[in-house]
């Protein structure tokens, strides 16, 4: 621990003690926090079943930075460097297409076994696995998925779902801890369709189908995610948010709430207790929209700090699983990462070290005044200084110091990459 540090530190816990917040306590309770970095910000979202394949499903990824993984080892190698610089012990997710086997198989063959060498690393890191089934970038995705009105094309991807169901439970099991299994399809018409019913009655059947086995909520749970917006389903999306909250209700399971599946005008975080008083749980995945679900790196911006700081002050982070979604190739993806991962983290921080129930004493006896001048004041109070003494207490990196290492590695591992 670096002196000025501690001593910052110090100074800092005695400013909070004074409000009634114990600074050594909201470490601890932040220090519990699993983050889910995602794997597909490593390399560009293209996995390695289909490598060669076109993104599709709206997706797009915006940038040619130097050192895409290419490989499953290459890629675990990048996930290894980033976590080591993300203070806490977290998770990663997976999409079914990264599987690591020499076996040439489509996804409606996956198993438990093309994902054994994920699993091995992770029990040798001490860490958790989150997946997704990945209905894009194939060739029966062209004309729909799970809603699709082709019988041959909804069965594959039935039976798609199905074992990635199977996988997921076996992270669970292998790990010790759950895995959420998130199903997301880009299902959707460009222009105005006339039938909206059939569609959403094929997806609702389907996903009745995948479903039919059940498996220890301990290992697995199964999580719905919305979409708002995407190219190519501008129009009309099947498995819209409004669709899947209404599935996730009447099959208890969770819903997943992407920040960047939304209009940008509406504040994702007080979806949070709209839902939940009456849903199993959330699945977060926090993203950064600009004017669209455009998947920027996470900041430490306003919608983000509003995520943070409702999960906290409504006690919501044990309904809540937080992951992370985003892929930009235009700067390091370590990098990216990083940044995104410690943004999300600094939102909970934050929201950690408000003396939240003194808000909330002056909210219910009607003193506004007190609680709009006190969370004024918090935005000056000595945030940063907390921060690096948690970084330090985790053995990362504080401050910009973890960039001289991304920037080191980039030289020696990312920059050597063909």
């Amino acid at each position: 621990m670096t002196k000025p540090i501690e001593e910052a530190y110090t100074l800092a816990k005695q400013k909070y003690a004074a409000i009634g917040v114990d600074t050594d306590a909201v470490l601890e309770k932040l220090s519990q926090i699993k983050v889910s970095l995602q794997c597909w910000q490593g390399d560009d979202v293209l996995g390695f079943m289909f490598p060669d394949q076109a993104l599709t499903g709206g997706i797009s990824v915006s940038g040619n930075y130097p050192g895409k993984a290419t490989t499953p080892a290459q890629l675990r190698a990048d996930l290894d460097k980033a976590l080591s610089l993300i203070p806490g012990n977290h998770k990663v997710n997976l999409h079914a297409i990264y599987v690591d086997t020499d076996e040439k198989i489509d996804l409606d063959q996956i198993e438990p076994k093309h994902y054994e060498k994920w699993v091995q690393w992770a029990k040798e890191k001490g860490l958790g696995l989150d997946f997704n089934p990945t209905c894009f970038s194939h060739p029966k995705s062209t004309d729909g998925t799970l809603s699709s009105n082709d019988p041959e094309t909804q069965a594959f991807w039935i039976e798609h779902v199905k074992r990635s169901r199977k996988v997921a439970a076996y992270f669970g099991e292998e790990l010790n801890q759950t895995c959420v299994n998130n199903i997301w399809i880009p299902d959707g018409y460009k222009d105005n369709p006339i039938d909206k019913m059939s569609p959403r009655v094929r997806l609702r059947d389907a996903l009745d189908q995948c479903l039919e086995e059940k498996f220890d909520d301990a290992h697995m749970l199964d999580a719905v995610e919305g979409k708002l917006f995407g190219i190519g389903a501008e129009s009309f999306t099947t498995g819209s948010n409004d669709f899947y909250l209404s599935y996730a209700l009447t099959r208890d399971i969770l819903w997943t709430i992407d920040a960047g599946h939304f209009h940008p005008t509406e504040d994702v975080s007080d979806k949070f207790t709209a839902f939940l008083p009456f849903g199993k749980g959330l699945m977060l995945h926090v993203s950064r929209p600009i004017r669209w679900d455009s998947d920027h790196v996470v900041i430490l911006d306003e919608a983000t700090t509003r995520i943070g700081e409702t999960l906290v002050r409504n006690d919501l982070l044990d309904k809540t699983f937080i992951g992370m979604d985003f892929f930009d190739a235009t700067i390091n993806r370590v990098a990216a990462m990083v940044i995104g991962a410690r943004s999300t983290l600094k939102s909970l921080l934050l929201g950690m070290l408000s003396p939240i129930e003194t808000l909330k004493d002056a909210e219910s006896t009607g003193d506004f005044t007190t609680r709009l001048a006190v969370t004024e004041e918090m935005k000056s109070y000595p945030f940063g200084a907390v921060w690096e003494f948690y970084c330090q207490q985790q053995n990362v990196p504080a401050g910009t110091e973890w960039l001289t290492e991304v920037k080191d590695y980039e030289q020696k591992i990312l920059t050597e990459r063909k």
